[in-house]
């Protein structure tokens, strides 16, 4: 059983093959495997960790070129389940130098939203320590009822949970729903919080129960706070190929650490700096190549480049 379970999204980028031009102006597009989860499933299993997934593709050549990729990387897919009543879901991708993205997603029902509760291993979610999850799940059902259901059973038995709101506004029948709240990235911080301030927005989030708060900040790197320890950690200055997979590698890197602890809330200062240094590494590395799969580092990779 895998130590580490993602759950969400496993879909297609169409990545627009010149950066900063419009969707319609892009002369071509790169296929690519795609989904935050399964992105950070990936880079767990880059980094050295049991990783398995859990979601929903098309019974279609997209969905057996994504099953094929997973395995490639050595994440176990026996909970990847192959829907006959829909596609595979598609998103074309305008790339931006500055890091933000133009996304239009095909999606009309998408696989990926397909996914039930009754698809839902109990006992294979339950012998996970660490359960991570994402907010493009949450936005219709029957997925949102089937990733809730996971989120309740991995909580029972005491698992890390890590959530990332990779905020996909236009995925949402209602925007109010989607302020479930933990990494946020800067650009999420206000709709998520209510508020523009960093400090505002804080006990908010903690008051929930969270346990460590990390925000990414892009190129300066990420402010991280549990309400008794807080830093912000600068990034590293790299020259970027394509920014798109930065906050996966991140949340990958940065979760392959904490799992090592088991109180979040005791950890010192100097600890949670080197976590996120590590992982602000990861982040860069990752802007270094193509595509977001290819780019997620190991182990290795990310000590020699620090």
């Amino acid at each position: 059983m895998p130590k580490a379970l993602c759950i969400g999204e496993l879909l297609i980028d169409f990545v627009s093959t010149t950066p900063d031009v419009t969707l319609a102006e892009a002369p071509g597009f790169v296929k690519a495997p795609g989904g935050a989860p399964a992105n950070v499933a990936v880079g767990l299993a880059k980094l050295g960790m049991d990783a398995g997934f859990i979601g929903k593709v098309g019974a279609d050549a997209f969905g057996d070129f994504l099953r094929e990729t997973l395995q490639q990387n050595g994440v176990d897919t026996d909970y990847l389940i192959a829907g006959e009543g829909s596609r595979t879901t598609l998103a074309f991708v305008a790339t931006r130098s500055d890091g933000m993205k133009d996304i239009t997603f095909y999606r009309h029902p998408g696989a990926d939203i397909q996914l039930s509760r009754d698809e839902i291993n109990t006992d294979y979610v339950q012998s996970a320590e660490l359960f991570h999850y994402g907010s493009v799940s949450l936005s219709h059902s029957p997925s949102r009822e089937a990733t809730l259901h996971a989120i309740q059973s991995a909580k029972a038995v005491g698992a890390m949970l890590s959530y990332d709101p990779n905020l996909r506004l236009m995925l949402w029948d209602n925007a109010k729903d989607a302020k479930h709240v933990v990494k946020i990235s800067e650009e999420e911080w206000e709709f998520v919080t209510g508020d523009a301030g960093l400090e505002q927005g804080i006990d908010r989030i903690l008051g929930l129960g969270v346990k460590l708060l990390v925000v990414t900040l892009g190129e300066r790197g990420c402010y991280y706070t549990n309400g008794i320890t807080d830093g912000f950690v600068d990034g590293f200055i790299v020259d970027v190929v394509d920014t798109l997979g930065a906050g996966d590698a991140f949340v990958a890197a940065m979760l392959i650490q904490l799992i090592q602890h088991v109180d979040l809330l005791s950890l010192k200062k100097v600890q949670l700096d080197a976590i996120m240094r590590y992982a602000n590494a990861a982040g860069a590395l990752a802007t270094q190549k193509v595509g977001v799969i290819p780019a997620l580092p190991t182990h290795s990779e990310i000590e020699s480049f620090l």
